[in-house]
């Protein structure tokens, strides 16, 4: 009677142990399709910018950022990894940036991250679990040397989207002084920065999973220098037109192709997300805008980051080219979307 006992128990048991490892490995494995997008954008940029280690510049950079929001559709809290396609056996491809946007009001977090070539996806941990029916933001960058230098410099870009994206838009920036610009599949919608940088983008309602949108780009382009560099030589305007002029303001100043009675973005039956979704590096669909402020967190696994300067004495000469490079990165960061304009201006304060 008691071995009987002793036998029902262990059944118990061993039912309860495989339910709960099986809720447990349920909660952790993730499924993207269990995971859909709520949004996304990408930025495809063309020679515009170089890390410290690229090497010759003979050979141009493509980066490229992907911006996120992810609703956590599984039924359950997920306290596993993030699964992000990316590809990672191209030529030259260099992980460079993942982070996550825990708060809003509050700066991306970097997260560390590994990268699995042979299954092509970068990976990491959110820093806490997402919650069943809650969203999670996040930001991939990263470079590849997949541009071929002919008479027209030239690339494909693929969009591979393992899960459902509700909103998708898909930015490609010219480089700097670049001219007889072609893009397939042909795009009507294009405005320029307030640096004259051209700017292509496409916007896409219900993007299926595995999809996987393709892209090539090909323009002419003189030299080696890249469209950050360009601009940083460049003097911002400073008169009253422009004094206190956001990346919105910017952007809605711009030209676009499009008819200028209609709104720059815009899909029939959906909303209009506003001029201000075509600025560099903000992702202003997710609701960033004014919010990404600076000061990255320490350098994730694999991230390769350009030094601050040194804020140490030193002497003119020294504090002069130290000054222009904070100047330089300052710039940048308003760019991208990293700190705002009033940021900006506080910052460059300091260093006059």
């Amino acid at each position: 009677m008691l071995k009987k006992k002793w036998l029902a128990m262990f059944v118990i048991a061993s039912f309860l142990t495989s339910f709960i490892s099986t809720e447990t490995s349920a909660a952790t494995i993730f499924q993207a399709e269990k995971f859909p997008f709520r949004e996304m954008q990408v930025q495809v940029m063309p020679e515009f910018d170089y890390p410290e280690d690229w090497g010759s510049r003979d050979v141009p950079s493509l980066l490229v950022g992907e911006y996120g929001t992810i609703t956590n559709k599984s039924g359950q809290d997920y306290d596993g990894k993030i699964e992000i396609p990316v590809p990672a056996m191209e030529k030259g491809f260099e992980a460079y940036l993942v982070a996550e946007f825990p708060e809003e009001n509050k700066p991306e977090v970097q997260r560390p991250y590994d990268v699995d070539k042979e299954k092509g996806i970068v990976s990491w941990k959110p820093a806490k679990a997402i919650k069943n029916n809650e969203t999670y933001q996040f930001v991939i960058e990263y470079y590849t040397k997949t541009i071929e230098v002919k008479d027209q410099k030239n690339f494909t870009y693929q969009l591979i989207n393992n899960a459902g994206i509700d909103q998708l838009d898909v930015i490609f920036y010219a480089p700097m002084d670049a001219k007889n610009i072609k893009l397939e599949p042909k795009t009507a919608n294009n405005t320029k920065s307030e640096y004259g940088e051209e700017l292509y983008y496409y916007q896409y309602k219900n993007v299926k999973a595995k999809e996987n949108l393709n892209f090539s780009f090909s323009y002419k382009k003189d030299g080696t220098e890249s469209t950050m560099e360009a601009i940083n030589n460049q003097q911002p305007p400073n008169d009253e037109n422009h004094s206190g002029v956001t990346a919105t303001d910017q952007v809605k100043k711009g030209t676009s192709s499009s008819n200028t009675d209609k709104p720059i973005i815009g899909i029939g039956g959906a909303s209009v997300f506003g001029l201000a979704l075509i600025i560099a590096g903000i992702f202003v669909y997710l609701g960033l805008k004014g919010n990404v402020q600076s000061g990255r967190h320490s350098p994730a696994k694999g991230a390769k980051h350009k030094q601050q300067p040194s804020k140490h004495p030193a002497g003119k000469k020294d504090q002069k080219t130290s000054n222009a490079e904070e100047k330089k990165e300052l710039r940048k960061k308003l760019l991208t979307g990293k700190i705002d304009q009033e940021m900006y201006e506080e910052e460059m304060k300091k260093l006059i």
